[in-house]
């Protein structure tokens, strides 16, 4: 292969690379706008009296009916995986004392919070995005901006709002559930006796694990919704455009709750050192 045509492919990578770059680029900003339109008319909104309360009870019910039930049947299986996997390290080090503290705090800071993330971005962000992008080829959301209503104001401010206080909610579920299915699971199979696991759990966890799982839940309903809303919006070509709009904001979710959950919990660790109470 001659020098030209290797220095060629090497100019079609690296153009490649950049306008890949760039549209990254582009759709961060367009998240970053979003989100702050949407914060602000929910807030002007809810000020003035002229908020949408209809349409958030409506997308509240929505975001609860499809993601409860498969939040609770995914729950379960975290807390057997985590019980089983930390009662056989447990079990081998002579620590099946700390179980109950163990598995409290896995729960609450990490398999509460990632469970609602999940559920957020793949059932709630997905119906978000094919129902406002469904609105767009269709070009309702154009006839809304003819005559004069924002789209933000009257789709997806509502819809912000509603997820975050179902993910609030549902993080209260994921770890009701999961604690759970792991006490029953080490206390009922004899593993550790009710004392114990109980005595360690109060020990170690903090009521700032439950406010962090809280806070995630948080973040995560918020990123998960902004990034479902501007893929609808922003979709093209039909009902093929909707469902790659879907796709994309599945897997653009997933990405950036993973980053926001390191984030947090690396924040969180060396802001609030674990300590015993």
């Amino acid at each position: 292969m001659s020098s030209t045509a290797v220095a060629g492919r090497a100019g079609l990578v690296l153009g490649s690379l950049q306008s890949r770059s760039r549209a990254g680029v582009e759709t961060a900003g367009k998240l970053v706008v979003l989100a702050v339109e949407s914060v602000s008319a929910a807030v002007v909104d809810i000020v003035r009296g002229r908020f949408s309360w209809t349409e958030f009870m409506l997308q509240a019910w929505f975001m609860t009916r499809v993601s409860l039930l498969p939040t609770i049947l995914v729950a379960i299986p975290f807390g057997v995986i985590i019980s089983v996997q930390i009662g056989a390290v447990a079990s081998q080090v002579g620590a099946t004392s700390f179980m109950g503290a163990v598995n409290g705090i896995g729960i609450l800071r990490q398999a509460a919070p990632l469970v609602t993330s999940l559920m957020i971005a793949g059932a709630v962000g997905s119906a978000i995005c094919s129902d406002l992008g469904a609105r767009t080829v269709r070009e309702e959301i154009d006839a809304l901006k003819v005559m004069g209503i924002s789209p933000v104001q009257r789709l997806v401010a509502p819809r912000v709002l509603a997820a975050l206080v179902v993910a609030l909610l549902l993080t209260v579920v994921v770890s009701m559930t999961a604690m759970v299915t792991a006490y029953v699971l080490n206390v009922g199979g004899g593993t550790v006796s009710a004392g114990a696991y109980q005595d360690s759990f109060v020990a170690f966890s903090q009521p700032t694990d439950l406010a962090l799982a809280e806070f995630k839940a948080l973040v995560f309903g918020f990123i998960a919704t902004i990034v479902a809303a501007h893929k609808g919006l922003s979709a093209s070509g039909g009902p093929k455009g909707v469902a790659d709009a879907v796709n994309q904001a599945v897997v653009l979710s997933v990405i950036l709750l993973a980053l926001a959950n390191v984030a947090i919990t690396q924040a969180y660790v060396m802001l609030l050192p674990q300590g015993i109470a």
